[in-house]
């Protein structure tokens, strides 16, 4: 009996023992409440909001140019160390028949103290196509990444020096090219300068043009068929005979928002920029004629083949295009 009576007092005892511990638990987790209810809200966490912008200054130095031109020669049209400002290694290169006048009316505006309106500079690079049984030469690859970031360093180094500065960019062949694609980039939002402070784009002879994909080209010149040779043959490495030469393909999403202000220019029959889809089905043959392309008269006359539209020039045309362009651009205040 004795026993029983001590089982039911600790059975009665751990049911008080628990009953004050949950008790205990209510207390404290109402005391937990009233304490959050009565505390300051913390600050919400920071969300994506808009990135934070610094705004543009209101003037930049004499020393920089209203606008900025820059031409891209083509393959054998320049060296890595010609002279920006007066490039003389190939004293027929295409671009300089559009700098050069453009040059003559407005001025160089390279001096130190006066920026002037306009700047023209030819970007000098390696500009070669190693090509078979010919004297040993960069591959188009090597040659096309380096004429690709001298591109660029200039467009970033000027506009870090001169964030008010406008910009005309122009390319033939191989620079049409590289001008092309530093183009792309500016017109996605990831190039060396704003996408807002370029007037246009003039390319000449564009093997990676394809004439009414998404993103091109808005005013194509000289012919509405065709496509470029690397557009063609995209995504082929190391092309049977030309080792180092990759084609590319088609420039993603074209030109983003400078596809309105790009224009192409290509001659009938120019197989850099005009090359029929057929030619794929003979390989050996296309790049047989490939290979002689840069150098066929089509390709080489865009400096007198009249080709547009009231018998203009390409050459012709590019230098009233950015004369126009250049006349047109803000006039930035200087300290």
């Amino acid at each position: 009996m004795a026993a029983r009576k001590s089982r039911r007092g600790r059975r009665r005892g751990r049911r008080w023992l628990s009953a004050l511990v949950l008790l205990a638990i209510v207390v404290v987790v109402a005391a937990v409440a009233v304490w959050l209810q009565q505390r300051p809200p913390a600050p919400p966490p920071p969300g994506p909001g808009p990135s934070p912008t610094t705004p543009p200054p209101q003037a930049q130095p004499a020393s920089c140019p209203d606008v900025q031109m820059v031409a891209v020669p083509g393959t054998w049209e320049s060296s890595p160390d010609d002279d920006p400002h007066d490039p003389t290694f190939n004293s027929n290169a295409l671009l300089l028949q559009v700098t050069q006048p453009v040059q003559e009316k407005f001025g160089s505006g390279s001096g130190e103290d006066d920026g002037g309106r306009v700047d023209v500079v030819t970007v000098p690079y390696v500009a070669q196509f190693a090509r078979p049984f010919a004297p040993p030469e960069a591959t188009y690859d090597a040659s096309r990444k380096a004429g690709t970031e001298a591109t660029k360093k200039f467009l970033a180094d000027r506009y870090a020096e001169c964030p008010l500065t406008s910009y005309v960019l122009t390319g033939f062949s191989q620079g049409a090219v590289i001008a092309g694609d530093v183009a792309a980039q500016i017109g996605h939002g990831n190039g060396p300068v704003p996408a807002d402070l370029v007037l246009g784009v003039g390319l000449v002879a564009d093997g990676r043009r394809d004439a009414g994909a998404p993103g091109s080209a808005t005013t194509q010149l000289g012919v509405p068929t065709g496509e470029g040779a690397e557009v063609m043959l995209g995504g082929m490495h190391d092309v049977p005979g030309f080792p180092g030469t990759t084609m590319t393909g088609a420039r993603p999403d074209g030109f983003g928002v400078l596809a309105g202000r790009t224009v192409q220019i290509c001659a009938p029959g120019d197989l850099i920029c005009d090359a029929p889809a057929d030619l794929v089905g003979d390989l050996i043959g296309t790049l047989s004629k490939l290979s002689t392309a840069v150098s066929a008269p089509v390709h080489a006359l865009y400096a007198t083949n009249p080709i547009l539209p009231g018998g203009q020039t390409a050459t012709q045309y590019l230098t009233g295009w950015a004369e126009d362009l250049i006349e047109g651009a803000p006039h930035p205040a200087h300290d």
